[in-house]
């Protein structure tokens, strides 16, 4: 099969059916023999697909539906999904195990295009996220004062979860529009305050779009970057944050890099990692179960329910991981083993960084160096404190890094 001729079409649909679709995409579905549908979609097959002779639903099973797709490849199958299959559909699941030649893309207008129409809002000023199918509590990483965001939503009770995680962090003021069927006969647009929503409690169509302006004066909220010390449930194993800012800077974050973050503690640096966004990733490994579920917890109430966490003791249970593209070694740089399993699995040009407030780790660090170079420094951060009716300077226990290139 030429490289040119793709044997998957994924057309795009609104909420008007066949009435949303061009020429193009009609022609497409009115020739489609075999076919790919979501429930929501099957009404409009009579009319949109007269030709199609096998059809296959998601409600099948996402792995089962897929597994049946993929056994077609080479012979022309249609995918019918709703608005833009590549901004958080099934175009951009697909993609994983499908290469971009092989695809032919025939988009409608994304949710988030349509609703920026209806509110006069810049996307490119607008957090857009996906709450559908996914935790809610990702939405708070992007509560900030004065952010706009747009969700996409499971249904209706996404709305109200999404009012409670507002309203729990001093937002409840925050200007919330419920977008229902756009484009559609049914479309409707309504528009509440968090704390109104909660107490008015409307029937909500269970396919809306959400948008959210963040109003919240006074309130706590954890900033893009620099979380403080107090954002973290923990037990005293924890990143203070100036020394955090700095391994953070050696760890360079960038767009799809998955992090180690060996000896997790409460999980700050892997959670602070996976909130630089661009599509980071992270995986936590920690030893203890009461510091599990504290990092779990953090990585709820701090947007980054996507943290993968392993409970068991490195290096044993860093075997069948991923290879990382960056590592930091929080604690138990003087295990045996840790740092040759860690610097064996990372990827070439990863970076490892490491940090120890032992004499021995110290050591341990020092002899690193010597024998796969890269940069030592030592940190000592005092900070004012009483000291009975003046002030004086209280010294944190100082911290030896290492970051190295492989």
């Amino acid at each position: 099969m030429a490289m040119s001729e793709p044997w998957l079409t994924l057309v795009g649909m609104g909420d008007s059916g066949l009435d949303s679709l061009d020429a193009s995409q009609r022609a497409v579905l009115a020739k489609a023999e075999i076919l790919v549908v979501g429930e929501r979609l099957e009404h409009v097959l009579a009319d949109a697909a007269p030709n199609a002779r096998r059809i296959l639903t998601w409600g099948a099973g996402f792995r089962p539906t897929l597994d049946a797709l993929l056994k077609l490849r080479g012979t022309p199958v249609v995918v019918l999904a709703t608005g833009d299959p590549m901004h958080f559909g099934i175009g951009a699941t697909l993609r994983r195990y499908v290469e971009a030649w092989e695809m032919r893309v025939l988009p409608s207008p994304s949710a988030f295009s349509l609703a920026a129409a209806r509110l006069g809002w810049p996307l490119q000023a607008v957090a857009q996220i996906s709450l559908h199918g996914r935790s809610s509590a990702f939405l708070n990483r992007h509560i900030l004062p004065g952010q706009r965001i747009l969700a996409l939503t499971s249904d209706a009770r996404t709305v109200f979860e999404a009012a409670e995680h507002l309203v729990q962090r001093g937002f409840g003021a925050s200007k919330l529009t419920v977008l229902e069927h756009m484009g559609g006969q049914d479309e409707r647009i309504m528009r509440f305050s968090a704390e109104d929503l909660l107490k008015e409690a409307p029937a909500l169509a269970d396919f809306n779009t959400l948008a959210v302006e963040c109003l919240g004066a006074g309130a706590w909220f954890a900033p893009l970057a620099g979380l403080a010390d107090e954002a973290f449930r923990h037990d005293g194993q924890l990143t203070k944050s100036e020394v955090r800012a700095v391994t953070l800077s050696k760890l360079q974050p960038f767009p799809n890099a998955l992090l180690w973050d060996v000896g997790a503690g409460c999980g700050s640096i892997a959670i602070e990692f996976l909130r630089a966004g661009l599509g980071t990733r992270a995986i936590a490994i920690e030893e203890k179960p009461e510091r599990v579920a504290m990092i779990r917890d953090n990585a709820q109430n701090l947007g980054t329910p996507d943290l993968e966490i392993i409970e068991g003791a490195a290096p044993a249970a860093l075997r069948g991981l991923e290879g990382p593209d960056v590592i930091f070694i929080g604690g138990g740089i003087t295990v045996d083993g840790l740092f040759e399993t860690c610097w064996q699995s990372l990827k070439d040009g990863g970076r490892l960084v490491a940090n120890a407030v032992t004499v021995e780790g110290e050591a341990r660090l020092a002899q690193l160096r010597s024998q796969h170079g890269g940069e030592l420094l030592r940190l000592s951060v005092s900070r004012a404190a009483p000291v009975g009716r003046y002030c004086g300077w209280k010294s944190l226990m100082p911290v030896t890094m290492w970051s190295a290139r492989k």
